[in-house]
């Protein structure tokens, strides 16, 4: 079994995968028979698949991401089913629900919120949860990632609450006290130059933002006010080094730029917007 483990390490380590160790862990547990704490320099082979480890860690070798290979990924307090057909959920997009909660202390109030986008639905089930009396509307213009989101809304037994729609936001007919978005926002170049694992097994729909990556920004700026209530409040994630032209973008749309919040790494990464 050491030689397993051994030449699976040497193999992931060969390949340039970053957290070699945590990765082989993770297959490990994800082939499991057992519920044991994994230990690398132990582990008995009684307790793998072994045909269905090295099935896995062959999807690994070719960077296939961990999450799509377990369809697991972890964002705010739960776990959400994910596959190639939507965006891996990011730490830093959990400043979204972060900011939500800055902004309305009382999580009993009833409160209407839109996520605009949702993908595998985490933002739109986290601030459901939250917010125990909201009402949210989660769209999306992918078909596919609807019936992910649909997936996780049933694991969380949020259908009551939760309203999927395949829609544009310009479709939608009503006015919300929370809006929030993760658009698209790479530009080509930058699209381009993404890891191999990136480009191969999250949506291009769900990472590419026009040739500038603005493209999403400038519409969500042209019509987003338009499902506001008054006092109500815009929260959206940029990338890197696109905080001076969204700040353009949005200037003289009748909203407030209230907050720009910073990531782990110090980049500026959510505005949030005021409707008055």
């Amino acid at each position: 079994m050491i030689d397993l483990i051994n030449s699976s390490l040497l193999a992931l380590k060969k390949k340039n995968i970053p957290n070699p160790e945590l990765d082989l862990r993770i297959l490990l547990r994800s082939a499991s028979l057992s519920k044991k704490e994994i230990i690398l320099s132990n582990f008995d082979i009684r307790d793998l698949n072994v045909n269905y480890f090295e099935k896995i860690l062959k999807k690994r070798l070719e960077f296939k991401p961990i999450s799509k290979i377990i369809n697991r990924k972890s964002f705010w307090k739960d776990d959400f089913y994910v596959n190639s057909d939507v965006l891996d959920p990011r730490p830093e997009t959990e400043l979204i629900v972060e900011e939500a909660l800055n902004n309305f202390k009382l999580k009993e109030k009833k409160l209407k919120i839109l996520d605009i986008g949702t993908g595998s639905g985490c933002l739109a089930i986290s601030l459901a949860k939250e917010f125990i009396n909201s009402e949210v509307t989660a769209i999306d213009i992918s078909q596919k990632a609807l019936n992910v989101a649909k997936k996780n809304i049933s694991n969380n037994n949020l259908f009551n609450r939760i309203n999927l729609k395949l829609s544009d936001f310009k479709d939608i007919n009503d006015k919300f006290d929370i809006v929030v978005s993760n658009p698209p926002y790479l530009s080509e170049k930058e699209y381009q130059n993404l890891k191999q694992g990136v480009k191969k097994y999250e949506p291009k729909i769900a990472l590419l933002g026009g040739k500038d990556g603005l493209k999403f920004y400038r519409k969500l700026a042209k019509d987003v006010g338009m499902l506001m209530k008054y006092n109500s409040i815009f929260i959206c994630e940029i990338g890197y080094n696109q905080l001076v032209p969204c700040q353009n973008i949005f200037k003289n749309k009748n909203l407030v730029l209230k907050k720009i919040s910073k990531d782990i790494q110090k980049i500026d990464r959510t505005l949030t917007f005021l409707k008055i």
